[in-house]
């Protein structure tokens, strides 16, 4: 959709009359809307008649005759125990008045994850510069229950509605709401039990028990960490934002500052609960419905159904973990060409194992950014290791200066406690703010910058560990430093499992994620963000002429990377939504297996999200079936 519709939209959207009605007042005009609408009625019925003889189905939004009645709402009310209603949007104030002090006191909320998370109208992203805009949903079923999915399933699967699934409402991609769409919001399904000796149902005899946590599809990282790290002292893998939702992240494949170590997300699930296409609550794992378990481990949420809990295995915790801190700044770009070099031939030797994970930024500015994490290591044991940098970098024939190295370590236990780290460690975490708030609701302060974020572009691309062989480390360099001139590039060592245990590489192996994370040193992401924006209020628009620009940068400094990387693979959840070959690109030979348990499991595509399996057969706002298949609806349980 081009930038001018976007905008029309959201001003439609934003002063709908729902937001300032109850769902039953709404339903009841959209029943006086049908009952004056005889003969509009009557060309429905000619349309349902012609796509019923044809290939095409189109989904119904707002206003249509085919919409679903005032009695249909009532009966899906009755059948999710009271937890429908309206979606009202708090930004609808700025709409009206976009230069109040209520709508800036809304954008300033945007800026704490939680408020976005508990509001079902709101999405941790506001957009991307002409790809989508965070858009309401119509109504939302606020599930309890696995029933309660179930029957928002059923119903919009008979009524033929764009149903989308917001968990942490992290997605990139805009899939956590839709515009004219019913949302099912799980964030009340948050419980979180622990299992000394799991078993899969149906493998008894068949694998070995192990110890697992069993998590609802509403829970977020921190809390996941909390409960089985600090309080429970076993460790899981999950994401390494504290925000983030459990069945999003894992669906995806998921990666956390450990997973060089423990492997994906996803390769942790034992077994899943889930909501299909026809209505049904299942059990999943790898001895019922093996190949949908498989596809929820990095196949992509949103396409296969809707998960309501997840079991993923859990692991000894490490003794200790720390962080290491510097800034490394070149006096020019030769000597930041030697730096990088440098850099890079010390990541062979020392970083491409178990112990290390997240990132390390090449600028634009000549500077190197580092911020590592470790485990199973102690303070003095990865001082040594990072000695022989920061020594070559103190020779100042080398043209570097450094800020002193920051290396902090403390008991793994700790590592997720808030209290701790509140006493510990001031201004690591950052709480809700808000009157009541849970004391658990905390989020890493570096991580503020992406509360409520608006993009301007984003790129991921893996980097085999061929590249760190010395024949290759020139061209890795050269490469580096040639992408930092357009835009700066961050490489995320925890998500590429080059060098990881055997445990490791097997689970994940074992997962949809494209394969070439298993031989990926890292994951190289360009991107721009900004501050929370929202076409067509005034004030708070995004940065459309320098946005850009920096798409531009980014699209050229991508270019420039993959010159060397042969076949790329990207990671979903932090893709291009732009990217043309993006069935190749998130999961690579996976991908044809992938599309078998859509058709097995979704047949009619009920499930749509961009760039999700068996999205391509649809329109891109998933509202028409464009591949010219036969689609009925299939029959309703309720």
């Amino acid at each position: 959709m081009c930038a001018f519709d976007r905008r029309t939209l959201l001003k439609g959207a934003l002063a709908a009359p729902w937001f300032g009605a109850s769902w039953r007042a709404l339903a009841q005009k959209q029943t006086q809307t049908l009952a004056q609408g005889a003969a509009n009625a009557q060309a429905d019925k000619t349309m349902e008649a012609s796509e019923a003889a044809g290939p095409t189905l189109r989904r119904v939004r707002p206003g249509d005759p085919a919409w679903p009645s005032a009695d249909a709402w009532q009966q899906l009310n009755a059948a999710v125990n009271g937890r429908l209603s309206v979606v009202r949007s708090p930004l609808a104030v700025c709409a009206e008045a976009p230069a109040s002090e209520a709508c800036a006191d809304e954008f300033k909320r945007l800026k704490n994850p939680f408020y976005i998370g508990d509001t079902p109208a709101l999405t941790q992203t506001c957009g991307w510069l002409d790809a989508w805009t965070s858009a309401p949903s119509a109504y939302v079923v606020a599930a309890g229950e696995a029933q309660d999915i179930a029957g928002a399933v059923d119903f919009a699967r008979r009524h033929r509605l764009r149903l989308v699934v917001k968990g942490g409402g992290h997605s990139y991609q805009g899939t956590s709401n839709a515009a004219d769409s019913l949302m099912v919001w799980t964030h009340a399904m948050r419980g979180i039990t622990s299992h000394d000796a799991f078993v899969p149902d149906g493998c008894a005899g068949r694998v070995k028990p192990e110890t697992a946590v069993t998590i609802g599809a509403g829970a977020l990282w921190g809390h996941v960490y909390a409960a089985v790290s600090a309080q429970s002292g076993r460790y899981v893998q999950g994401g390494g934002c504290l925000t983030v939702g459990v069945a999003g992240l894992v669906q995806s494949g998921g990666f956390g500052s450990f997973s060089k170590r423990f492997g994906s997300a996803a390769a942790g699930l034992l077994q899943a609960e889930i909501v299909t296409a026809d209505g049904e609550v299942r059990t999943v794992n790898a001895c019922t419905h093996p190949e949908l378990f498989w596809a929820l481990k990095g196949g992509g949420g949103g396409s296969f159904g809707v998960v309501t809990q997840l079991t993923l295995r859990t692991h000894e915790l490490p003794d200790q973990v720390g962080v290491v801190n510097a800034t490394v700044k070149a006096s020019s770009e030769t000597a930041f060409r030697a730096l990088v070099g440098e850099f890079i031939a010390f990541s062979a030797a020392s970083l491409i194992n178990p112990h290390w994970g997240e990132t390390v930024a090449f600028r634009s500015d000549n500077t190197l950014r580092i911020s590592m994490v470790f485990q199973g290591l102690d303070r003095d044991t990865a001082t040594r290791v990072w000695q022989p940098f920061f020594d070559w970098v103190a020779n100042g024939d080398h043209g570097c200066t450094t800020t002193p190295p920051q290396v902090l370590t403390a008991s793994a236990r700790h590592f997720w406690d808030p209290a701790f780290l509140a006493q510990h460690v001031p201004g690591a975490l950052t709480v809700d703010d808000r009157p009541g708030a849970d004391p658990g609701n905390v989020f890493w302060t570096d991580n503020l910058v992406d509360a409520g974020q608006y993009l301007y572009g984003y790129t991921s691309t893996w980097l085999p560990a061929a590249l760190l062989a010395p024949a290759r480390r020139g061209d890795l360099a050269d490469t580096l430093v040639q992408t930092s001139r357009r835009w700066s590039v961050t490489l995320h060592f925890n998500k590429g499992l080059a060098g990881a245990p055997a445990d490791a590489l097997n689970a994940t192996r074992q997962t949809a994620t494209h394969p070439a994370v298993l031989d990926a040193f890292a994951l190289a992401i360009i991107a721009d963000l900004g501050a929370p924006a929202l076409p067509g209020i005034a004030g708070h628009e995004p940065d459309v002429r320098n946005g850009r620009r920096s798409a531009t940068s980014i699209a050229q400094a991508t270019q420039i990377l993959r010159t060397i990387v042969p076949d790329p693979g990207t990671y979903l959840s932090e893709s291009d939504f732009f990217e043309s070959d993006w069935q190749r690109a998130y999961w690579g030979k996976h991908h044809a297996r992938l599309a078998a348990v859509k058709r097995q499991y979704d047949p009619d595509g009920l499930f749509f999200v961009h760039h999700g399996v068996g999205s391509e057969a649809w329109s891109a706002d998933g509202m028409t079936r464009v591949d010219g298949a036969r689609t009925e609806p299939t029959s309703s349980r309720v």
